[in-house]
């Protein structure tokens, strides 16, 4: 089996060739500076690599939940981003924080990469309505 692997450009060019990713990064500073909680959905995993090298390079303290997590690092990371405001950002696959996922502590919300199937947005969709977003 061949694997593929992502290579991350240049930090500066990361943000910079990515109108989208330089977008977030303006949005980010604000939310940061206000004191906001942010929940960051995606629909794929290599998207969420980049975000998660992004969040890095930006010294932002994340949580990150995806199909590869298991139930015991879950339960951890949701316990910890609802008792820990220093937990800035959580990263979430749209097709792996569903059942069980309360976090109450969020108050901001953000579709970075939509899903293909739109029924698995509105189910993202319905989990930022459960954890008391609008």
């Amino acid at each position: 089996m061949n694997s593929q692997k992502i290579e991350i450009p240049r930090f500066n060019s990361l943000v910079a060739d990515s109108a989208k990713l330089r977008y977030l990064d303006i949005q980010l500073v604000k939310f940061k500076m206000a004191k906001r909680r942010v929940l960051i959905f995606c629909q794929m995993t290599k998207m969420m690599d980049i975000l998660e090298e992004y969040l890095t390079r930006k010294k932002y303290r994340y949580f990150r939940l995806d199909g590869q997590s298991n139930i015991t690092d879950r339960r951890d990371m949701i316990y910890e981003f609802q008792n820990n405001p220093d937990i800035f950002v959580f990263l979430l696959s749209t097709r792996a924080g569903g059942l069980g996922v309360t976090l109450t502590a969020a108050n901001t919300v953000i579709f970075y990469d939509n899903d293909w199937n739109p029924t698995m947005d509105a189910q993202a969709t319905d989990r930022a309505h459960r954890i008391g977003q609008t």
